[in-house]
């Protein structure tokens, strides 16, 4: 790891400052400067500077065992300027754990471990308190009018495969990608991943190892699920295609095709009319199909994924009003009872209208739910404010086939306030976030309790970007 660092550090280094001996940064600004020489490119490249305090709290149900987290860190990224159409970019973050729970020891009375807090850190390492860092960006990227294609690590955001930036580090991924504009009212957007580094991690891992990095549940027959590390993929290829049929009209389809293992399509159109003073109805839906690729990911039934044979099947419905910047929406998703909705946790959350943070409906068929947000966006104040309540309605906890995780029928409630610096302080700001989550459903089990139900949720987190 100390090589890895200081490697990263010269690399880094070399990229930004070897350049000053070639051009300075008067010439680089001058209008008779040379701008096809590769030392201008570098002299024009973007630097960015992240700083990121994230205090995390959970508030189990009596009996249970609460956690706590302080995680600071700092990142860097930059990327040049273009030079043929070329840049280059490369970035990474460091975290450290300044105080927490004891991670490493379950709770006593259900042997359960933590599940929130030991995402800011080292999930395959929770006693790692100091030596996390990771080299998140390092790509080649060639534009074009309009479009981009880039190779290497970077940070992609689709329907499924998206940062989910809800720890002290997003996801990145590995892979080609490519992000198509140039024709009219379309956008393409189409790759190939083989390796990805989700949060809570400091590691790459190959796309088929890295399902299971995260908690497994059980299988459909009541079991522990045995398939990490027994799957096999080369990996996974997406495409999706949007079209404005109008300006305020938007459909678009998705597929992300994980070889060997199962295939996921998405269909969704979103629309928003306006009429009188500033002020629209928004309505949006969603459709999507699962169904496994051969085997699921393993010959072996107690190893496999997907189950042969099963798929899953998603509709999911927004109705909305807003006025200005404020917004009013009515949410409704329903999971069928032909099999468990899955996408790996680990790739990103998922895009159903019913989602509020710190909780999913992956893992889950038979399942309905309706949600309420009110957004607020008080721009000339510079804060955001969100407050969301959600009812979702499971199979029971023994009912292995429809429930990943025994996971119980459940309310939640979630407030959030952001807001952003100006002035001397611009680049600043910082976000509380809280949550409760009421068990709907009658169990005894304190395994279904625990950091699932009847527990309370606080975040506290500052950023400051440069």
């Amino acid at each position: 790891m100390v090589k890895h660092r200081l490697l990263f550090f010269i690399i880094f280094t070399a990229v930004i400052l070897l350049p000053a001996g070639h051009v300075s940064a008067q010439e680089a600004l001058s209008p008779n400067a040379d701008t096809t020489t590769l030392s201008y490119a570098l002299r024009k490249g973007r630097f960015e500077l992240h700083l990121r305090y994230y205090y995390m709290r959970t508030n189990n149900d009596k009996d249970l065992t609460d956690y706590y987290a302080h995680a600071v860190g700092g990142g860097m990224k930059y990327e040049t300027g273009s030079f043929k159409r070329f840049s280059l970019g490369i970035g990474g973050f460091f975290t450290w754990n300044i105080g927490s729970s004891d991670l490493t020891r379950p709770d006593p009375s259900t042997g359960i471990y933590n599940r929130y807090e030991i995402g800011q850190f080292d999930i395959e390492n929770p006693s790692n308190k100091n030596n996390m860092d990771r080299l998140e960006d390092f790509y080649l990227k060639y534009k074009f009018p309009k479009s981009a294609i880039i190779i290497g690590k970077q940070q992609i955001n689709t329907p499924f495969i998206n940062p989910q930036d809800g720890r002290m580090r997003p996801n990145s991924e590995q892979g080609v990608w490519s992000d198509i504009q140039s024709i009219k009212r379309t956008r393409i957007r189409a790759g190939w991943l083989t390796k990805i580094s989700p949060r809570g991690t400091v590691r790459w891992f190959d796309m088929d190892e890295s399902i299971g990095v995260y908690s497994s549940g059980i299988n459909a027959s009541g079991g522990k699920s045995n398939y990490k590390g027994n799957l096999s993929s080369k990996g996974v290829g997406i495409l999706g295609l949007e079209y404005a049929l109008q300006p305020q009209w938007k459909l678009q389809a998705w597929e992300f095709f994980t070889e060997n293992i199962f295939n996921t399509l998405m269909v969704q159109t979103d629309g928003e009319w306006s009429f009188g003073n500033q002020e629209a109805v928004i309505a949006g839906l969603m459709y999507i199909h699962q169904d496994a690729l051969n085997n699921g990911g393993n010959k072996d039934p107690a190893k496999t994924y997907f189950v042969p044979g099963q798929s899953s099947n998603i509709i999911s419905g927004r109705l909305g009003y807003r006025q200005r910047s404020n917004m009013l929406l009515l949410n409704y998703t329903r999971i069928t009872g032909d099999g468990r909705f899955l996408f790996p946790r680990e790739w990103g959350r998922e895009p159903l209208y019913t989602f509020i943070r710190r909780e999913r409906s992956e893992g889950y068929g038979d399942m309905s739910a309706l949600s309420v947000n009110l957004l607020n966006d008080f721009s000339k104040k510079r804060i955001k404010t969100e407050l969301s309540y959600g009812y979702y309605a499971l199979p029971g906890i023994t009912n292995y086939r429809l429930n990943k995780y025994g996971m119980p029928s459940y309310h939640q409630v979630l407030a959030d306030v952001q807001y952003q610096f100006a002035g001397f302080m611009r680049g600043l700001g910082f976000e509380i976030m809280y949550t409760y989550k009421l068990q709907a459903g009658s169990t005894e089990n304190q395994k279904a309790i625990i950091n699932k139900v009847n527990m309370g949720h606080f975040n506290f987190i500052v950023n400051y970007h440069l």
